[in-house]
């Protein structure tokens, strides 16, 4: 069961990393720094904090506390000019420590205790913490990502006016044992 949690989670991870490529690939470079106002995130920001907060998190995910002191937070939503390719080396970055983090676990490491800020997880709870952390944000992207867009945006789910057709394919399969993320992971390697 508990394996089955990491291989779940870790698919759950690269669902969402797949969505935020999916709404970042339908823009142009420039609206990727594009933020509302003052108080409002850019997409380049919202992945550098994404990134940072994966380093720090998952950099000796076991050892040491998940804020590291080499990091430096506020930085992370200062918006700069950059380029699509700095963007996309920042945001793998994150994700693979990410992903090489998940891999070396087992079920055994499950109950270990893990420290965030000094206060204490166990290792299933701190993977939660981020497993609600990071779609929030990738959320943020496919928005700002899709109000960009306007009418030129290609969903990255079932499509408004759809979903009587998608799911009469569904239901016309039968019942099986899959995660959700299956035949999109499938159809979008990446």
């Amino acid at each position: 069961m508990d394996q089955n949690y990491l291989e779940s989670a870790t698919r759950q991870f690269e669902y969402y990393k797949m969505l935020g490529e999916k709404a970042m690939e339908q823009l142009p470079d420039e609206k990727l720094f594009w933020h509302f106002n003052g108080e409002s995130n850019s997409i380049y920001v919202i992945v550098k904090h994404l990134s940072g907060n994966m380093l720090s998190r998952w950099t000796d995910f076991l050892a040491a506390d998940g804020e590291k002191e080499w990091r430096n937070r506020d930085a992370e939503f200062e918006n700069e000019d950059r380029d699509r390719g700095q963007l996309m080396e920042i945001w793998q970055k994150g994700w693979q420590c990410l992903f090489d983090s998940l891999k070396a676990l087992n079920e055994n490491d499950l109950q270990k205790i893990v420290y965030i800020r000094n206060q204490g997880h166990t290792v299933m709870e701190a993977i939660n913490r981020q497993l609600a952390h990071y779609p929030y944000h990738v959320g943020q992207i496919v928005y700002i990502a899709k109000m960009i867009a306007g009418s030129e945006w290609k969903s990255l789910t079932i499509p408004r006016g759809a979903s009587v057709s998608f799911n009469a394919e569904k239901f016309a399969k039968p019942k099986s044992r899959q995660h959700f993320t299956d035949e999109t992971l499938k159809d979008n390697p990446g």
